[in-house]
């Protein structure tokens, strides 16, 4: 797999702070799995971080503070007794151990001209979801009210930017409005993460957007 797009420093910082969003932790999670260059990245600021946290004062622990740590520590090592984390089909190991399953077991929503969606699970501060867009179809004409990041699992998609293939990642902005096509040959399977709707041009999408909550 030859990634070309890749995760920001910004995106990676966050994520090793733990400052992000679920939905957008699943995407950075899910494509560090894939790629080679963004998981040196990721364990560099890692380092930075461990560092930073030693070059720290001292800091007064309350009374309670060691039956808390050894209560976190107990609950950890038990976590850590389950299976290893693996890929199932096209999901690499981060996204198949979240969802459970394999694609055959996805429960699609249709959404109009063959393109599907799965929301997923996470909190309120954004949203992730699975998309299937057949080979061929576009996306909407579109901008964004926030950021997103799509993850191409399986095909590829193109708009006015670039092409993206498997395990690219292309990350929008208020500043980008496009029409992603997905590229002949193979239907395009996505992951998805957004932090505010999409702003569409076309009349119908803008009507049934807080339906499908995009």
């Amino acid at each position: 797999m030859t990634i070309r797009h890749h995760l920001s420093d910004q995106l990676l910082m966050g994520y090793a702070a733990g400052s992000l969003p679920e939905a957008f932790s699943l995407v950075v999670a899910t494509h560090v799995s894939l790629c080679d260059e963004c998981r040196a990245r990721l364990a560099s600021y890692d380092t930075l971080g461990g560092a930073l946290i030693e070059a720290q004062g001292q800091v007064t622990m309350g009374e309670d503070a060691l039956e808390a740590a050894l209560a976190r520590i107990s609950g950890t090592a038990q976590a850590t007794q389950r299976a290893p984390l693996r890929a199932a089909g096209i999901f690499p190991a981060p996204l198949a151990d979240y969802i459970g399953s394999d694609l055959a077991a996805i429960r699609w929503q249709p959404i109009g001209m063959g393109v599907k969606q799965a929301i997923l699970p996470t909190d309120r501060e954004a949203t992730a979801r699975l998309l299937y867009i057949p080979a061929g179809v576009a996306v909407p004409d579109h901008g964004h009210r926030g950021a997103e990041l799509t993850l191409v699992l399986q095909g590829a998609f193109a708009d006015a930017n670039d092409r993206f293939g498997p395990g690219d990642v292309e990350i929008a902005d208020e500043a980008m409005q496009h029409t992603p096509v997905a590229m002949a040959g193979m239907d395009c399977i996505c992951l998805a993460a957004t932090d505010a709707p999409l702003k569409f041009r076309a009349l119908l999408p803008r009507l049934v957007q807080g339906l499908f909550r995009i």
